[in-house]
């Protein structure tokens, strides 16, 4: 629409032109007015000094703790073999036995000989009262009454080692025998583990590292496919290994629906939240504005409304976070975080 300024006086034009004029000016300046805002702002953050806590990530394999290797006392040909590998089983259970036909003769063999030797002592006991024995033989007849005791006690301890009952609720771990085969005593028939309390992982610290463990301290434990469940530091060696000088420790899984036979020797992520009695200043590395010839870190806070660049020294940096070194009774510092670059230089303080 186009206007007609015939109908305009020639100060009507003057005003219209001097408002426009105004209105373009104030428009402008406004835009300049922001910019200059923009430009000014930063974000501030308060940062308190506190325990430096590391995050040690591991990644090892659930395995027993424990294993147990079962055998026979005796020798003998197997004849019963109730389990197989990966078999879960209660305590007190038959496991295997042996043929046990001539554990059995030799039992009742030395049963006979040891009520032949309490007769024998009677007869004596008879005899010497009528003088017809002597107490020399009397004592030859109760010492052969006890040896022949302790024979018939072994053969029946033997009788009763010529099975296997499980000592606890577990699972087997391996079968090392099989039906008819003729078992050697102290050879391992089966390897057992127990159920309960006996899921760990292994994973190995550095000698910095083992340094913030301690025995029962809780961590999380990360199971492939499972999620997390608790754990304890169940185990921390005295020395390093001698091949790789790192410490080999075991954290114990706690008991949940999680924890069965099935998830051993699958992958756990274990994550151990150290906390050292060193103080610091956790602050993200986009508070860092640069580092000096002294490789202390350049930060810079606001004091007294006023931004100033100081210098502090690094304690530690990771991906995320920029540790620098505090003290227990540090003062909290406001820190900008964001839009530092942004502020006009400043002059550095220690």
């Amino acid at each position: 629409m186009k206007m007609n300024l015939s109908y305009f006086s020639p100060n009507d034009l003057l005003k219209l032109f001097n408002g426009k004029l105004i209105g373009v000016v104030l428009f402008f300046c406004g835009i300049t007015s922001a910019q200059s805002a923009l430009k000014e702002g930063y974000q501030l953050t308060q940062i308190e000094a506190e325990p430096y806590t590391q995050v040690i990530q591991r990644t090892g394999k659930v395995d027993f703790a424990r294993v147990t290797n079962l055998s026979f006392k005796t020798a003998g040909f197997l004849t019963q073999l109730n389990v197989n590998d990966g078999d879960v089983f209660e305590a007190k259970k038959l496991l295997a036995a042996l043929d046990t036909a001539e554990l059995k003769a030799d039992k009742n063999a030395t049963y006979a000989r040891l009520l032949q030797a309490k007769r024998n002592v009677s007869r004596i006991e008879i005899l010497l009262k009528k003088n017809l024995s002597s107490q020399r033989e009397l004592d030859d007849a109760l010492t052969d009454v006890e040896t022949t005791r302790a024979t018939y006690r072994v053969a029946y301890y033997n009788l009763e080692k010529a099975q296997i009952i499980a000592p606890f609720d577990g699972v087997v771990v391996q079968r090392n025998t099989e039906l008819g085969e003729l078992q050697s005593p102290g050879i391992s028939a089966l390897q057992v583990a127990k159920l309960s309390n006996n899921l760990i992982v292994r994973v190995a610290l550095t000698g910095e590292e083992i340094s913030l463990v301690h025995i029962n301290q809780k961590v999380k434990v990360n199971l492939a496919y499972l999620g997390l469940v608790d754990g304890k530091v169940s185990k921390i060696p005295a020395i390093a290994d001698s091949r790789n000088h790192l410490f080999i420790i075991e954290v114990l899984l706690s008991e949940t629906h999680f924890t069965k036979p099935l998830i051993v020797g699958q992958l756990a992520r274990i994550l151990i939240y150290a906390q050292s009695q060193d103080f610091v200043y956790r602050m993200p590395i986009s508070a860092l504005n640069a580092v000096n010839e002294q490789g202390q870190a350049l930060i810079t806070i606001e004091n007294y409304n006023k931004p100033e660049q100081h210098a502090f020294t690094v304690y530690k940096i990771d991906n995320d976070f920029l540790y620098l070194t505090a003290q227990e009774n540090s003062a909290a510092l406001n820190v900008i975080t964001h839009g530092w670059n942004k502020l006009p230089l400043i002059t550095t303080k220690k």
